[in-house]
């Protein structure tokens, strides 16, 4: 291709470009790349689709992802769904975080479609986020839609801006929980929480 017709292909590129695009050409550029060469021409584009789509939650809410699916049912006994797989991103690095949610209620007269539980984590992982505010969305949630007698949510997870950069310690694993109701104010509640995560009956 002639420099002429580069320049031409360059312009018509630059004209079709979001402002977000035009930011990732630029920070492109300031890596010291070429933002203009074949295998990143028609990068800031991709980055954009796929920002948007790890960020989805912010155009979700909690009703959208419970929907209809809110039951009266007289049912007293804990109910945990068990290793929810999570990707987020750290506000911080905007590096992914990715790991396992484990969510348990005790209900108060209704229950939820047990699919909601983890349409409801995805909701606020698929934003920005540390760890330790996700965990707390998730059960703050949930206390507000089912208005249980109590709510216990614990997350595991890798976080790549701690693996890939800083400290380098690829092996490590954050744990973060958050307990309301009868899971905070009863010892026994929360260790049958606890058991049931890590996969033990309760005594």
């Amino acid at each position: 291709m002639s420099t002429t017709k580069g320049n031409k292909a360059r312009d018509r590129r630059a004209a079709r470009e979001t402002p977000f695009q035009k930011e990732v050409h630029h920070i492109l550029g300031a890596l010291g790349e070429d933002p203009d060469r074949a295998g990143l021409a028609k990068t800031p584009e991709r980055v954009e689709q796929s920002l948007r789509w790890l960020t989805r939650g912010y155009e979700l809410s909690v009703m959208d992802a419970v929907g209809d699916a809110l039951f009266e049912e007289k049912h007293s006994s804990m109910i945990l769904v068990r290793d929810i797989e999570l990707y987020s991103l750290c506000e911080h690095h905007i590096l992914p975080f990715f790991g396992r949610a484990h969510v348990a209620y005790v209900p108060n007269g209704r229950i939820v479609g047990l699919s909601k539980l983890p349409r409801l984590v995805e909701v606020f992982a698929r934003r920005l986020q540390v760890q330790e505010r996700l965990t707390d969305e998730i059960a703050d949630a949930i206390m507000d839609v089912l208005r249980p007698h109590g709510v216990g949510v614990l997350i595991e997870a890798t976080h790549l801006c701690m693996a890939m950069r800083g400290v380098e310690k690829q092996n490590s694993r954050t744990v973060t929980s958050s307990v309301r109701g009868n899971f905070r104010s009863d010892i026994r509640t929360r260790e049958e929480f606890l058991r049931l995560v890590h996969g033990r009956s309760p005594d």
